[in-house]
């Protein structure tokens, strides 16, 4: 398999290359009998199309005119005066522009037609070059059944005579090798080629996207667009050796930054591969300071495989400056579970609940007792407070019930470390686990994707669903911020917090305050040293109507003032339970400690904190590497942005900063 890196350039089928020396192209040849390959039309010229030289850019042009039919010249080159630099070039057809009117006697025919197709390049960062504008319309007839020798034409050909032996006989293959250029890695300043065949495994090549028309067409002008108006725009995209396309991976300036952010715990949605959506659409998905989902990569997986996962981890990994989360959430899936352990060994890698009690119904609504059997599956899962008690009620319900011989529930139990509650109270969620029987989970792009929506239909709608989360998130931020909340009781854990956490975060939490009115009965059980054990007993409201009385534990350390309830709310949800509180409170702790107090929950999480870019201590002044200069500059300006969008005071003073910075550059620019 082929994979390709997109950072920062296009890339196109591998069948499709050049290699360049000097003004020479050198060509493929093959057996003119063979007829097993096909004949590849190399690709389109798009604006935002760029090339490592100016050469390689004319080779481009010119082997697309002689695929369509017309040849080209270069019709208008600009210098700098100073140093005769070539910056910039119009390369048009032949058949371009009029020629100057001959005094001869027997003047040489007209063949120009004032022919408006072209293409203009540009020099950019004083490195590549970059189609900056297109015309692609002729005003003559062009065929490749043309059988016409243009001057641009012959230079190819005898550029192949020189580079093979005469006495094979041949019929010439154009390859050009696009833009298969090293990906800067700002983490270790140096080029890293994703290409290296120890990094990403071999894939059947008989399993690719299955694209409609107008599918490919519409997804890589999306990410020529993306390039030109956001820098830091990645992608990457994974062709077979016959040019398929098999999988595609990308993600914003945006998305990159958030995870500088909000690091710690990450979703991988593979809900539409699951479910057969048209799309095969595959999401990297984490949780802001105000509890909302935001996106953190894109892909398309040609296969449900461990390999094709592997494949696009491995780019989102590469993405994201080679930091790997803390905690990995997936469905359940032998393939992904195979995938992740390779790409993020050292990760935490668990399954989401909901998924799997979603399936419950679909699995074992047939079953003779099935009500009885749900209830008692759910109560073992939502309700176990110790891994012996659930244990004990999931064997209780598989001889009742007499499903000992069902794969299902044999597999769930296997892996029930990655996936009850009981099992997996030490590790810290970030709230992106629902572990309620009524907590619910809702897709990033609900709404936007269903079952049939197609590549095209949902790069078209994928704008719109960014920029009204990004809306949503700004709102907030300035709620969250520009108002104060209103405290429900008199206790001063919520004052506490209603100055620091977010609206959304401190309207969870409050919920917590007024539920310590539930508990009571607050009794020391037991002392070992400095930890003594409290039994707390809460009101609990069952299916809406009744009540019953639950026991909760909680370990209280008096020197380190550290808590820890059986519940662990504070690992699964990051803000401590009505039972900690009710403790703490017993205790005469007016003050939640710091350490229970989450920063990413605060309302100025990203004024305060400038995300992790994984450069770690580089010197991003003097390792001369944009990329690292873009990166740095990005996170710097974030708090600037949240500052200015505070109120119209603060707005003025941003933009009128803003745009004297511009006109310095514009001052050192013209000198």
């Amino acid at each position: 398999m082929e994979e390709v890196c997109l950072n920062s350039e296009p890339v196109f089928d591998e069948g499709d290359e050049y290699d360049i020396e000097g003004d020479s192209i050198t060509v493929e040849h093959y057996d003119e009998t063979s007829e097993t390959q096909p004949k590849k039309e190399p690709p389109m010229p798009t604006v935002g199309l760029e090339f490592d030289s100016f050469d390689e850019a004319y080779d481009f042009y010119n082997l697309y005119g002689k695929e369509q039919g017309f040849g080209i010249r270069v019709s208008n080159s600009w210098f700098r005066s100073k140093r005769k630099e070539r910056y910039r070039a119009k390369l048009s057809c032949s058949s371009a522009g009029f020629k100057k009117k001959s005094e001869a006697n027997h003047p040489r025919p007209e063949t120009r037609t004032g022919c408006p197709a072209m293409i203009v390049i540009r020099l950019v960062d004083s490195k590549r070059w970059r189609i900056v504008e297109v015309e692609l319309e002729h005003n003559h007839p062009v065929s490749p059944l043309i059988k016409r020798f243009y001057k641009s034409h012959k230079k190819m050909i005898l550029a192949a005579k020189k580079s093979q032996p005469p006495s094979e006989p041949v019929t010439e293959v154009h390859t050009i090798k696009l833009y298969q250029t090293a990906v800067t890695d700002s983490e270790c300043n140096e080029y890293t080629n994703v290409n290296d065949r120890e990094r990403l495994n071999p894939v059947d090549h008989s399993k690719h996207l299955d694209l409609k028309e107008g599918d490919a067409h519409a997804v890589y002008n999306y990410f020529c667009r993306m390039k030109l108006t956001d820098p830091n725009f990645f992608y990457l995209m994974d062709f077979d050796d016959e040019g398929q396309l098999m999988n595609v991976f990308w993600a914003d300036s945006r998305s990159r930054a958030a995870y500088g952010y909000f690091c710690d715990t990450v979703a991988i949605d593979t809900s539409c591969l699951a479910n057969k959506f048209e799309i095969p659409l595959i999401l990297f998905v984490g949780m802001n300071h105000h509890g909302q989902s935001i996106l953190l990569g894109c892909g398309f997986l040609g296969h449900e495989s461990a390999e094709y996962f592997v494949w696009i981890f491995r780019a989102w990994l590469t993405c994201m400056l080679g930091r790997p989360p803390q905690v990995i959430i997936t469905d359940q899936c032998k393939p992904l579970q195979n995938a992740v352990s390779e790409v993020f060994p050292g990760a935490r890698h668990c399954y989401c609940l909901w998924y799997i009690m979603q399936r419950v119904p679909e699995k074992m609504g047939g079953l003779k007792g099935y009500e009885t059997i749900r209830t008692q599956m759910n109560k073992a899962v939502y309700e176990s407070l110790k891994i012996a008690e659930f244990e004990t009620s999931w064997a209780d319900m598989i001889k009742r019930h007499n499903l000992g011989d069902n794969k299902w529930l044999q597999t769930l139990f296997e892996d029930r470390q990655r996936w009850v509650p009981v099992y997996l109270k030490d590790t810290f969620f970030a709230g992106m686990i629902p572990v309620g029987e009524n907590d619910g989970l809702t897709a990033f792009f609900d709404g936007y994707v269903h079952k049939h929506t197609s590549f095209k239909e949902f790069v078209d709608k994928y704008d719109l669903a960014l920029h009204r989360k990004h809306l949503k998130e700004s709102m907030a931020d300035l709620e969250s911020r520009a108002s104060s909340f209103e405290p429900k009781t008199k206790c001063n854990f919520e004052l506490q917090l209603s100055k620091m956490y977010t609206k959304a975060m401190f309207t969870k939490f409050q919920s917590e305050v007024e539920g310590m009115y539930c508990c009571f009965n607050t009794k020391q059980v037991s002392v070992n040293g400095p930890i003594i054990t409290y039994m707390v007993k809460e009101r609990v409201e069952v299916e809406g109507k009744e009540k019953v009385v639950r026991y909760y534990e909680v370990l209280y350390e008096t020197t380190q003032v550290d808590i820890r309830c059986i519940c662990s709310l504070f690992n699964f949800k990051g803000y401590l339970c009505r039972h900690a509180l009710t403790v703490l409170n017993y205790n005469g702790v007016e003050e939640i400690p710091s350490r229970y107090i989450l920063p990413r929950w605060s309302k100025d999480f990203k004024c305060r904190y400038v995300g992790d870019d994984g450069s770690g201590d580089i010197d991003v002044y003097n390792n001369n590497n944009p990329v690292n200069w873009h990166n740095n500059l990005y996170k710097h300006a974030i708090p600037l942005v949240e500052e200015g969008a505070l109120s119209q005071q603060h707005y003025e003073v941003v933009l009128k900063e803003l745009q004297g910075l511009l006109n310095k550059f514009s001052v050192l620019e013209d000198m």
